[in-house]
């Protein structure tokens, strides 16, 4: 049981592979087995990620090498539609490593358990194949989750992020020129994130997503038209009850900033406000969309899945 646990991943380059480096390299039984990117092939890990102490080098090794390197689990760290050459060739292989991916690309798939810890953890025994939720799909869902059984209608999200949401691939989105002093709407509809939190919940989500200057950490408001009146401690019970056992989703009174979640691991949920007939409530909730939305959540998930305590190596 205490055997040191081999990781790969692939698409290290990137803002969120970046992280999982780092908090690999501070954990007790995960250790880096291979990190591949093709643009920083050959290159010390160390030099660019100066968490990381060994002298690991970035590969860039095709998809059939993939399941021959080893690795006890697999993060696939690829921008979406990216992840099936992959999966196929740990597949073809029989190989019986564990994947995780943080793309899009299986979280609709009923044959990859969808891994938000805080909803779905009771499924979580077993699992080889996880689809990480999307950043802002967690932030939506663990803010809707407590009311789902009284809401009335569809729930609209107004969501801003960081442009580090976008990735390093160059585009409007994360170019600090076209982002200063503005706010770029996006996706205004049918956004990959408004179709998973509506299929993961049963109930429709209308998204809309916008892009600001700073560089990470994501706020959502959510606007909920309920069945019937609650008065706004009733709200706050009812989020403090069903958040008590989670230290990775704090409940708090005032609406939470994004300035004061970057770089921390769990959720904040607040600024519940009603309407005067106790109908309509408006919910805040911020996470970094790099740790929580993405490595924190993957890390979560990897621990389930080798029979860890859910948080080791998570910094509370």
């Amino acid at each position: 049981m205490n055997d040191p646990v081999s990781l790969g991943i692939v698409g290290a380059r990137g803002h969120v592979g970046a992280e999982l480096i780092r908090l690999v390299a501070a954990h007790p039984r995960f250790e880096l087995a291979f990190v591949s990117s093709r643009a920083l092939d050959g290159q010390r890990v160390a030099d660019h990620n100066p968490d990381y102490r060994g002298e690991l080098r970035y590969t860039s090794p095709g998809y059939d090498e993939l399941p021959r390197l080893g690795a006890d689990a697999v993060v696939l760290a690829l921008p979406n539609g990216k992840a099936a050459r992959c999966v196929e060739a740990f597949d073809n292989a029989g190989s019986d490593a564990l994947l995780i991916d943080l793309s899009a690309d299986y979280r609709f798939d009923p044959g990859w358990y969808y891994g938000l810890p805080e909803l779905t953890r009771e499924a979580h025994p077993g699992q080889r194949r996880i689809s990480n939720p999307g950043c802002y799909a967690t932030a939506m869902q663990l803010a809707l989750a407590p009311m789902l059984d009284v809401l009335d209608g569809p729930v609209q999200c107004f969501g801003v992020s960081g442009h580090s949401g976008a990735g390093t691939t160059p585009s409007d989105r994360n170019d600090p020129d076209k982002l200063r002093d503005n706010l770029m709407p996006y996706a205004l509809t049918g956004h990959v994130h408004e179709r998973e939190v509506s299929a993961r919940l049963g109930h429709p989500v209308e998204f809309m997503p916008h892009v600001a200057p700073h560089f990470r950490g994501i706020t959502v408001t959510a606007n909920l038209h309920l069945s019937r009146p609650f008065t706004r401690d009733a709200v706050v019970e009812r989020y403090r009850q069903r958040y008590a056992d989670e230290p990775l989703v704090q409940v708090v009174d005032e609406a939470p900033w994004v300035s004061a979640i970057a770089g921390r691991h769990h959720v904040e949920i607040g600024g519940f406000t009603l309407s005067a007939d106790g109908r309509r409530l408006v919910v805040v909730a911020t996470e970094d969309n790099l740790l929580k939305g993405a490595a924190t959540q993957a890390l979560q998930n990897l621990n389930l899945a080798f029979g860890l305590p859910e948080l080791t190596g998570i910094p509370l």
